[in-house]
């Protein structure tokens, strides 16, 4: 029997290409995750949209990603990033060119969820590479980066969409990030090295016994959940769909300006997460831990967004800073995935790490609809448009507030990172 080692170091310059090509896919995966909020005044008037079914709209795509996590990790760890991240890639093409064919809004809904679905291996797969393929400094700030390169992604799904609407019409940019995705499959089925996984070694057969109940019943997990749930899963919300909607509804934005707003907001999170990358071992090494820099500095979000809900209209033209700066205060809670994947053991993290991102993305599905829920139901008890948009990011915001109390109630006195 043949035995290949669980580590394999790539040469810096293999290394580089691995990560490039990776990144490449997660731009665009990021890019087809953000692009609702800039689309949402052309599909709430093509498609006769409300608030709550907007928010289902751009949650659809975080349904379909969420019901994939638990059993991608598995099959990453049998099958490894290359070949798993090349038939979800195939079923994101087939989401982006049903959108682009949509007629109506159910039909806009499923390949949204299609969508969803098939970049959901785009982050998963690379960090599950890297843990094989790069050093421990070299991981790091990989991780950081790759948020970085979302970010990117993001950025470009703000003004240059928006640039691009009246020349080639919403459709044909699905069709063109169909064919950008082909060519991502393309070069990560050149350049991404095969799995070798071997044979049954100590460490597979531990791999093929772990399950996910010991991942649910880990205190650190519990603890590290509910925040990921509302305060990652409602960065994300707001950051690819809410914060446009409040700046045109709110505070007077046009569709151009909220899109300059969201271009800054996204810029600010790449810039952001650039410096995670530097900074992180630096910190480490200073020992700063996850949950401390998570217990300082989160609470900033919060009075952030405070000032928000409670500013609403009067401070229009500041609105897309305020934004920009209450998702730059949460990218504390970025730290939470690294952490959680570091605190089991090797055998349990590639699973450790999908659990927490199904919560994660669970927490962006239920707040992205939620909060539109929310506005339609206060609009119908007879509260003006604005003030149903404060009470319902209110309502968010004492979500995440509450699992930031459990947060520090529950400490489980982890030190992993």
């Amino acid at each position: 029997m043949r035995h290949s080692p669980i580590i394999t170091i790539l040469p810096k310059r293999d290394a580089v290409i691995v990560f490039l090509v990776f990144a490449f896919a997660y731009f665009f995966s990021a890019l087809i995750r953000a692009i609702t909020a800039s689309l949402s005044p052309t599909l709430s008037q093509e498609f006769g949209l409300s608030a709550s079914d907007l928010g289902l709209l751009a949650g659809g795509y975080f349904l379909g990603f969420s019901v994939t996590q638990l059993p991608l990790g598995t099959w990453l760890d049998r099958h490894g990033p290359r070949k798993v991240i090349l038939y979800f890639l195939g079923i994101a093409v087939l989401g982006c060119l049903a959108s682009s064919l949509s007629s109506s809004f159910s039909g806009l809904l499923a390949a949204r969820i299609f969508c969803g679905v098939g970049v959901s291996a785009c982050l998963m797969a690379p960090l599950t590479g890297y843990r094989r393929w790069f050093d421990a400094a070299t991981l790091m700030r990989a991780n950081s980066w790759m948020l970085m390169t979302g970010s990117m992604g993001m950025v470009a799904s703000t003004l240059p969409v928006q640039w691009l609407m009246p020349v080639l019409g919403w459709r044909a940019l699905f069709v063109g990030l169909a064919a950008m995705l082909l060519i991502a499959m393309a070069l990560i089925a050149w350049q991404v090295p095969k799995w070798n996984a071997g044979t049954k070694s100590p460490s597979v057969q531990a791999q093929t016994k772990a399950t996910y109940v010991e991942v649910w019943r880990h205190p650190y997990f519990r603890q590290m959940a509910p925040i990921g749930f509302f305060c990652y899963g409602g960065l994300v919300a707001i950051q690819t769909l809410w914060a446009a909607p409040w700046m045109i509804k709110v505070t007077g934005y046009s569709s151009i300006q909220a899109a300059t707003g969201l271009f800054w907001i996204n810029a600010a999170m790449l810039f952001t997460f650039w410096v995670w990358g530097i900074i992180n071992p630096l910190l480490v090494k200073r020992g700063f831990h996850a949950d401390q820099l998570i217990t300082y500095g989160l609470p900033l979000s919060f009075i952030v967004l405070a000032f928000i809900i409670g500013a609403g209209s009067p401070l229009s033209t500041g609105s897309g800073a305020l934004w920009a700066l209450y998702c730059v205060s949460c990218t504390f809670i970025a730290l939470a995935l690294p952490a959680v994947g570091m605190a089991f053991t090797e055998a349990l993290a590639g699973r450790a790490l999908s659990a927490y991102n199904l919560v994660v993305f669970a927490g962006i599905f239920a707040v992205q609809w939620g909060i539109g829920l929310a506005i339609d139901g206060f609009q119908a008890l007879g509260f003006p448009e604005i003030l149903a948009f404060q009470a319902a990011m209110a309502i968010y915001l004492l979500g995440s507030v509450a699992s930031y109390v459990h947060f520090l109630t529950t400490k489980s006195h982890n030190q992993s990172i």
